[in-house]
């Protein structure tokens, strides 16, 4: 399905039926890395998995962290109409959702953040400025290793040859020109001073073992936000849905179901 958005169409796919959830990908990926996930949680929810502007087949948009926010909001308004959906946002994503809940928080009824945060140390900012100075320079081929590398422990990595294929393939199909804005806009993120007027029930999630945005910056996301859980995931790196799908969909789904009924959050720390 092609959404569209000024200046271009936002590509997804919408699966199952009830309550809208919907999930964004994160910066080295494509809406493929929700594919063990979208099943299950289609049994019980309208799934709505979007291209980020310039991954997949979506229309890469000008600006930064901002306008990609607003014009996902708008995509995402033209398929639920009134509902709230539940956001879920993986590694860029979730600065993507959180960006949605601070300028929208009207849309949503409830965030997960996985691997994500709001504010990189200092040498996570350079990590991003070598990348975009790396792609710039060389094409996306020149960051592939590392871009795996950020998403995937090496045991992972040897243990799974073709899904890592894949993903880099998914990863080569992003607009170059996106990925090197994106990767700028993350080097000067600092968005711990707003976050913490968002009200919206929010649940955090980080892989213990992941480097592109550790899990000291979830702890730091979940203690800023005024109504946060947090767990961490054993033996997973930046994307667990797609390392360990079951144990990520038992982490989200008392959560989600709890959307789903609207219930109130139980907050659960471990």
């Amino acid at each position: 399905m092609k959404i569209e958005i000024a200046g271009g169409i936002i590509s997804t796919t919408v699966t199952g039926a009830g309550h809208p959830v919907v999930l964004l990908h994160s910066l080295l990926a494509d809406r493929g890395s929700f594919d063990r996930i979208v099943g299950p949680l289609a049994e019980q929810f309208q799934v709505i998995v979007p291209d980020l502007p310039g991954f997949g087949d979506s229309s890469t948009v000008a600006g930064g962290l901002t306008e990609i926010a607003d014009r996902l909001v708008t995509a995402v308004r033209t398929l639920v109409g009134d509902e709230r959906p539940i956001v879920l946002g993986n590694g860029f994503g979730g600065f993507i959702a959180l960006h949605m809940a601070l300028r929208h928080p009207a849309l949503i009824s409830r965030l997960v953040i996985a691997d994500s945060g709001a504010a990189f140390s200092e040498p996570g900012r350079q990590a991003f400025r070598d990348m975009a100075a790396a792609a710039a320079a060389l094409g996306l081929e020149a960051v592939a290793k590392t871009a795996m590398r950020r998403l995937f422990a090496p045991e992972f990595q040897e243990a799974n040859p073709d899904l890592m294929a894949e993903r880099q393939a998914a990863f080569l199909r992003t607009d170059p020109a996106a990925f090197r804005t994106a990767c700028t806009a993350l080097a000067a993120l600092d968005i711990r001073g707003a976050v913490g007027r968002l009200t919206i029930p929010t649940l955090v999630l980080v892989g213990e073992h992941d480097e592109a945005t550790p899990p000291a910056m979830s702890k730091e996301l979940a203690g800023l936000l005024p109504d946060a859980a947090l767990i961490i995931l054993p033996d997973c790196a930046h994307v667990p849905q797609l390392q360990r799908p079951e144990a990520f969909l038992a982490a989200i789904g008392p959560f989600i179901e709890a959307g789903r009924l609207g219930l109130a959050q139980t907050h659960q720390r471990r």
